[in-house]
């Protein structure tokens, strides 16, 4: 996953199912914030569908900005696509924007993924 947001220095953010409007992953989850005109949402939207699919215990989120702009703002989300990588407990590992490689997003996800 290539660029970075704005790094935060203070505590790791944190997110809960209730927030996501879905479940965790039982291992890791993968949030995208997306908008609707978004093309390269889109690209996101199946790289990580694969990566969930290949990965067990991995889910993928997909939050709609626009209407969501409290959890946006609070998040520091400054365009689309962002994607943030859980750990099982919703702290979040890793983030970037713009569209993600698959394998960047594996390697994001072994930050996140308890070992066994």
């Amino acid at each position: 996953m290539r660029r970075d947001d704005r790094a935060h220095e203070a505590a790791p953010e944190r997110l809960s199912a209730e927030e996501l409007g879905e479940g965790l992953g039982e291992r890791a989850t993968l949030v995208q914030f997306s908008t609707a005109f978004c093309q390269p949402c889109r690209a996101t939207r199946r790289i990580l569908a694969d990566v969930s699919a290949l990965v067990p215990g991995v889910r993928h989120v997909e939050v709609d900005a626009e209407s969501r702009l409290e959890l946006v703002r609070r998040l520091g989300i400054t365009g689309t696509p962002t994607v943030l990588v859980l750990d099982p407990a919703g702290t979040v590992v890793k983030r970037a924007s713009g569209l993600p490689r698959k394998t960047e997003v594996l390697a994001a996800l072994a930050l996140a993924v308890p070992k066994v």
